[in-house]
């Protein structure tokens, strides 16, 4: 079996790309790295900053999906990657980080629902300068977030 290996990622570079087909897992040794949605466009929103011994793209790893944010190193970086393979051997090893990543995993859950509640509240602040009809808005919301749901579960 193959083992982690060790990266080294210069300041400014993508480390890992919203959208992108993604089967390893990270955790940062050194350095920090920025986590965004929308990089690199007018919608680009910084969601969180990441320290050393955390860990990213994990949807990836277990599910095959692919990213649903862009990484980028803070500063210099030293990550470890961890193929789907090397993932066992990882776990039995690194037995605290499980816990990291389901914390990670269910700070994803809160900022998700906190960016459903702000969508809300917009479609609510422009149904009422705009005479639009709301229930059919939140409609559309609910949809959108059983599509996402049933996505991450894997189960298209």
């Amino acid at each position: 079996m193959q083992k982690p290996r060790l990266v080294k990622y210069e300041e400014g570079s993508i480390i890992l790309r919203e959208g992108d087909a993604n089967t390893e897992m990270y955790k940062i040794i050194s350095g920090f790295a920025e986590v965004y949605v929308e990089y690199g466009t007018p919608k680009e929103s910084l969601i969180g900053i990441l320290r050393p011994q955390s860990c990213f793209g994990e949807l990836g790893v277990l599910l095959s999906k692919p990213s649903i944010y862009t990484v980028v190193a803070y500063c210099d970086m030293l990550v470890m990657r961890v193929a789907e393979s090397e993932l066992g051997g990882f776990v039995a090893e690194n037995q605290k980080n499980i816990i990291d990543i389901m914390r990670n995993m269910a700070n994803s859950v809160l900022t998700m629902r906190a960016q459903i509640d702000l969508l809300l509240k917009d479609m609510e602040a422009m149904g009422r300068s705009q005479k639009i009809d709301l229930s059919l808005k939140k409609q559309q919301a609910k949809q959108l977030l059983k599509q996402y749901t049933v996505f991450a579960s894997g189960k298209e």
